[in-house]
């Protein structure tokens, strides 16, 4: 049987990070203010006192770039994870990181103290995109990392963003296909969200930035994710995970959030599936039964029904049922006309 899997999630905002890109205030996007490193032992034990012992359990360092942390505070928290691995409570470590925060010392630590997933803020290949978010780092850094964490033995989950500065939508696409060239085995794809007190704040008041409305948000983000399932690369978030900073438009000010954006995204997938299973059939006047993979009806129904709703109008289809089909794999579908 399948194990349930559980994140142990210890946010570290902003530290290691050597510079502030325009878009970044971790502060405001995780909704922790401080870090206290001697609160970790007790955030592991108070968690690991909820989780059943059968799960798959791992603890995840987020929101800063650990492996450019003070090098005695990052051994501190390594040793203080390991232990619970060690001790076979605990199955794994994952972190996130910067591309220029990677090399083969940093790794051989890592590995010595059980990390075995590695989450790259990659964002873009696009040397122009990452000098317009002044990044600090350039594609070429990227890549190296992505292949180093691969040769370690790793496992390397690719971030990426959407609407960043001078990004195309294209842009994006050559990311995502970058990253499954390298090797990615998981995804994470960001859409932008303009953050108070941020350099993209000011970029956005005086009109040097317009971030993307509603529909182009989770067009650019949705054509991400359909390149991404197209080569089988699990995509484990779509979006920042919600919080009252995101829900407060005096901290998040700009670009397109919703807490169902995951499901608006993968909507907009599985809409362009089942048109493309249509195809230039006529079905005018006829019944269409469509098939889904298990537990994704409702996103192939599409978010408030708008596959649903849009494809008997489209197609002038006399009607439309959703069945759902065990063989069929994530972000396909079947179409039988009657």
């Amino acid at each position: 049987m399948h194990k349930r899997h559980v994140n142990i999630p210890l946010f570290i905002p902003h530290l290691g990070c050597p510079n502030n890109c325009i878009f970044c205030n971790q502060k405001k996007i995780s909704g922790k203010q401080d870090f206290d490193p001697l609160q970790a032992d007790e955030d592991i034990r108070s968690a690991l006192a909820t989780v059943d012992p059968s799960s798959e359990t791992e603890i995840a360092f987020f929101g800063g770039s650990f492996t450019g942390i003070d090098r005695d505070l990052m051994l501190f928290l390594l040793q203080t994870a390991s232990r619970y691995v060690e001790d076979g409570r605990v199955s794994s470590i994952r972190l996130s990181t910067r591309p220029d925060y990677i090399d083969e010392e940093i790794l051989d630590l890592l590995k010595k103290h059980h990390v075995t997933n590695i989450e790259l803020g990659i964002q873009s290949f696009s040397d122009p995109v990452l000098n317009a978010c002044q990044r600090g780092h350039t594609a070429k850094d990227s890549e190296r990392a992505c292949r180093l964490i691969k040769a370690y033995g790793f496992s390397l989950t690719g971030q990426m963003m959407t609407a960043l500065p001078a990004s195309t939508p294209s842009d994006e696409i050559e990311t995502a296909e970058r990253m499954i060239s390298l090797g990615i085995d998981a995804a994470r794809i960001y859409p932008l969200v303009v953050f108070a007190d941020t350099p993209l704040c000011g970029m956005l008041q005086s009109g040097a930035y317009r971030p993307p409305e509603r529909e182009e948000a989770i067009a650019r983000a949705g054509e991400v994710l359909d390149v991404l399932a197209k080569a089988s690369v699990p995509v484990i978030r779509i979006g920042l995970q919600q919080s009252d900073s995101l829900s407060d438009p005096s901290i998040a000010v700009g670009g397109y959030y919703s807490p169902a954006l995951g499901e608006e995204v993968m909507s907009y997938v599985y809409g362009k599936r089942l048109q493309e299973a249509v195809g230039e059939r006529d079905i005018r006047g006829k019944a269409l039964v469509i098939a889904c993979p298990p537990g994704e009806r409702s996103k192939v129904i599409g978010h408030k029904k708008s596959n649903a709703d849009r494809l008997p109008s489209l197609y002038r289809a006399s009607s439309l049922s959703f069945i759902e089909d065990p063989r069929l794999p994530l972000y396909t579908v079947g179409i039988d006309i009657r």
